[in-house]
């Protein structure tokens, strides 16, 4: 996906976040994340975007102290949306060469590594936003996200986050994940042992990894997206068990 592909994520998915929690309301659970309510979800994601903008513009700021403005703000979301149009900015005036702290690992260059961070991240939030809304967590068809999206963040969370370093993933038995999108030729395999994980790109499909593989994730790429975000229950391995995986990805992974 462009720069451009990924602020329009941005852009739809500040829609669905302030649809969602207007409707749920500040005080609303939100079922995703259980220890946090709307307006908590809201001070956390607007921090993110106050802190992203900051790091693309070499400046210093204290994540605590914006979280806290958020949970008292008098309107948090208008807050909300003051903070995704500040990291729009950010990112829209950013040079192509910007030189801004990155975190993951196989990270594209600064300018297009925020651009995509955000875009997953507030989409990930907007989604726990809809789960306070239905008063659970939400299916692929209950959401607005399109196949590229989705896989684009797959590719983010099995290619960036997984391997980078302080992973907690690990197996004391080798162990292949294969996460296979029934909607799109390519698939990942995602190898775990005692030390880093290693994630392989499979662009030509998976049929030989999953002869093999000791966990195979089959669904369309939206709800692989939620589920391997812990944002959705939907998809169940096709064979093996996954439990190390919640343990790992409990997604509160902005920074």
């Amino acid at each position: 996906m462009t720069v451009e592909e990924y602020l329009e994520g941005l852009r739809a998915a500040l829609l669905a976040f302030v649809r969602y929690a207007d409707r749920a309301g500040l005080d609303g659970p939100v079922p995703t994340t259980p220890d946090w309510s709307v307006r908590q979800l809201i001070a956390h994601q607007g921090m993110v975007h106050r802190w992203s903008a900051a790091m693309l513009r070499g400046e210093e700021v204290d994540p605590a102290a914006l979280e806290r403005a958020g949970r008292k703000s008098l309107d948090p979301v208008e807050w909300l949306r003051d903070g995704a149009i500040d990291v729009a900015r950010a990112i829209t005036e950013a040079p192509d060469d910007v030189q801004a702290l990155v975190f993951l690992a196989d990270a594209p260059p600064a300018r297009t590594f925020w651009a995509r961070r955000q875009c997953h991240e507030t989409t990930m939030h907007a989604v726990d936003a809809l789960s306070a809304v239905l008063g659970r967590r939400p299916k692929a068809a209950d959401t607005w996200l399109g196949r590229e999206l989705a896989l684009d963040g797959i590719d983010e969370l099995v290619t960036g986050f997984i391997p980078r370093r302080g992973s907690r993933l690990r197996s004391e038995e080798p162990t292949t994940i294969l996460v296979d999108p029934t909607d799109d030729p390519r698939a990942w395999l995602v190898k775990v042992g005692d030390d880093l994980p290693v994630t392989e790109r499979l662009a030509e499909g998976a049929d030989d990894a999953a002869q093999t593989a000791d966990v195979v994730l089959r669904g369309g790429a939206v709800a692989l997206y939620l589920t391997l975000w812990n944002r959705s229950d939907e998809i169940t391995p096709e064979r093996g068990d996954w439990d190390l995986w919640p343990q790992h990805a409990q997604v509160r992974w902005s920074r």
